[in-house]
């Protein structure tokens, strides 16, 4: 059997989806698509089901890239059977959601999950009553009860013979009679109302061939309906009202409240949470705790897989020593291509491994709507809303990982903003160089550091407000979208789910496609170093060149050098920095504060070279993994060649104004 399973954000539906299909799982991109998704297996009985877990939705009516993944298996995916998770504790809006499938297919079985915070609400559900009501199977479930699970896949071997319930529109019918229409013609109002729902003149054909209505009397019927004024925006919220309507009615007969007052204490702490003083002041505090415990954490574990690795560096020669290679190449292959990838791994996985459980906690915990929500007033006023703030969020992370995470954006426009802007954050790659310059010319204590670079992430994101604002007002004018946001009840973390979905769904899948890019960079690395045009190498003729450029704007021709040949990682820019100038031909590390600083002095470094380099480090270029994920998912030359250029030209500006002052 095939079964979509379908449901709200922040409904317990991944969790049920690894609770059905275990460790049999893999993830992929749906045909077409930039987004991912998650497909598994499970065998009961004899039968083996294959599940996909979909994207997220509030409603068919798609408008974001995962929600029309949503939508288009509902109406074209070749299933057995949809399961369509609900949360008990707020079961009228999701219910909205189900009535919308039901029109479609009644192959449907509802999922009411949570039921344990349901119980600890004292909110009564008469199970019962809205099984009798949709005529579809409804399962109770909870984290705790592994009988649910069975009871789900008990279900999915139902007939589903009973016809399911529909809406009858009755405000739509309302509402046409106040144009004089309905007295001319019969209109279907289940036609209308799906047309509304999926917004799509090819899914027009399959809904009316489902529903054995006749294709030429719809025709003549929308044709009327635009001629007599009627826009198809007005229809969609007079089928939403309607289905929330019913939604509601559905509600009062089956969902009783026992204790009214059962959300008090999270309304308490959003008053604080989602001050504008208070908020802003709690989310600037755990940016600044979420940092110092990331920079803090992944010290001892960068310095144990460095020494690891490069441990192995003696085993690797004798071996290709032993294979008959050419020196050039054992040499390119060692100190170029291996060296970088260890430098990579031992500097990057660490960051991440902390920084993105952190961030999984918060998102559990049901903090990080209420940033969008504090932080929307600013993004409406610089013409994007407070979405752009969570994959803002991610970009501390990686950039990459903020890119694809604006597909929860539902305007194509405000989608861009977020993307194009996304580099302004530093991302952990990034955190590294500007620690080291913090600690060297500005201040050695850790708390006091940790403040600095709060600030210098805080001038950051005063630039993603400016540029967004620009960009709004220019190459991506409009009007500010409203969004729907839900505040999620806190909730305490899931600590298997956590680590799920922040190991292995971001931190590994980084570092492989960080691992690809890092691997080519290496070896033109060591090429550049060790090609000699006379008596100088490629890389020298090249930091001559830029010196000249680079004085203007407060750096040098070998910093401005480590930041061209970082390109395809962050990570590798201070090692490259040092290679330079010790004019050696390969990458080492200096990991002696003191020693580094006192190489960079003889270099000429000042405090105010440290400053520009720091800021050129906030905006400059994405990385090669940023931009290929850009190009991934913009499918344009045009907006990935803007998302390169508009931070360079900020940091170069910024750095020039410096290098004057």
């Amino acid at each position: 059997m095939k079964i979509g399973l379908i449901g709200n954000p922040n409904v317990g539906k991944s969790t049920i989806f690894n609770a059905l299909t275990g460790m049999h799982q893999h993830t992929g991109n749906w045909p077409g698509k930039t987004v991912e998704k998650a497909s598994g297996t499970r065998i009961y009985k004899g039968m083996k089901y294959e599940i996909e877990d979909l994207p997220g939705t509030y409603s068919l009516m798609s408008h974001s890239k995962e929600e029309e993944v949503t939508r288009d298996y509902v109406y074209f995916g070749k299933y057995d059977a949809l399961i369509v998770v609900c949360d008990g504790c707020s079961l009228e809006r999701n219910l909205n959601l189900v009535l919308q499938i039901l029109e479609i297919t009644s192959r449907v079985v509802v999922c009411v999950n949570l039921m344990d915070e349901v119980e600890r609400k004292n909110i009564d559900i008469n199970l019962k009553e809205l099984k009798d009501i949709l005529k579809v199977p409804v399962v109770p479930c909870s984290v705790r009860n592994k009988k649910a699970i069975y009871d789900i896949l008990e279900a999915l071997n139902t007939k589903f013979k009973d016809k399911p319930l529909k809406i009858d529109y009755d405000i739509l019918n309302v509402e046409l009679e106040r144009y004089n229409f309905l007295s001319e013609y019969k209109i279907p109002y289940q036609i209308i109302g799906l047309r509304i729902l999926a917004r799509d003149k090819t899914i027009l054909k399959y809904v009316i061939k489902y529903r054995n209505q006749v294709e030429k009397e719809t025709k003549i019927i929308l044709e009327k309906l635009y001629k007599k004024g009627i826009k198809i925006d007005d229809i969609e919220c007079i089928v939403t009202e309607s289905i929330s309507l019913k939604s509601e009615e559905i509600c009062k007969k089956v969902v009783h409240h026992n204790n009214k007052k059962h959300d008090k204490k999270d309304r308490i702490i959003d008053r604080i949470v989602t001050s504008k003083i208070s908020g802003s002041l709690i989310m600037i505090l755990l940016l600044m705790v979420t940092l110092w415990i990331t920079i803090s954490g992944a010290n001892y574990p960068s310095g144990i897989l460095y020494n690891i690795f490069f441990s192995l560096e003696k085993p690797i020669l004798s071996f290709l020593t032993f294979m008959h290679l050419p020196g050039i190449i054992i040499n390119a292959l060692v100190y170029g291509v291996y060296r970088v990838l260890a430098w990579v791994v031992a500097v990057m996985l660490p960051p991440m491994l902390i920084f993105f459980p952190m961030f999984t906690i918060l998102e559990d915990l049901g903090y990080l709507p209420r940033v969008a929500f504090t932080l929307d007033g600013i993004y409406q006023k610089c013409g994007s809303c407070g979405k752009q703030s969570l994959t803002m969020i991610e970009g501390f992370g990686c950039n990459a990982v903020g890119v694809t995470g604006a597909r929860i954006i539902d305007s194509p426009r405000e989608r861009l903003i977020a993307i194009i802007t996304n580099s302004f954050v530093p991302c952990n790659g990034r955190f590294p160089l500007l620690i080291s310059m913090i600690s060297m010319f500005l201040v050695e204590n850790t708390i006091f550091g940790s403040l600095i670079l709060t600030l210098l992430i805080l001038i950051g994101i005063l630039f993603t407000f400016i540029t967004s604002k620009i960009l709004s007002k220019t190459v991506l004018r409009g009007t500010p979208s409203a969004f729907t946001l839900e505040l999620p009840p806190y909730r305490k973390p899931q600590i298997i789910k956590i680590i799920t979905r922040s190991v292995f769904d971001k931190s590994l899948s980084i570092l492989k496609r960080a691992v690809k890019v890092s691997a080519p960079a290496g070896l033109l690395i060591w090429l550049l170093a060790n090609i000699h045009i006379g008596s100088s190498s490629i890389l020298s003729i090249c930091t001559n060149f830029l010196d000249p450029f680079a004085k203007k704007i407060g750096l040098d021709g070998v910093i401005l050098m480590a930041f061209l040949l970082g390109f395809p990682a962050n990570e590798i820019v201070i090692p490259i920095m040092i290679m330079g100038y010790m004019s050696l031909g390969y990458i080492i590390d200096i990991s002696n504060l003191e020693e580094l600083k006192k190489l960079f002095i003889n270099n000429g470094w000042t405090v105010k070279t440290a400053i520009c380099t720091v800021i050129f480090s906030i905006m400059h270029f994405p990385c090669m993994t940023t931009l290929l994920t850009i190009k991934k998912e913009t499918e344009s030359l045009k907006w990935t060649f803007l998302s390169f250029i508009i931070p360079l030209l900020c940091g170069i500006i910024i750095c020039f104004i410096i290098n004057l002052l």
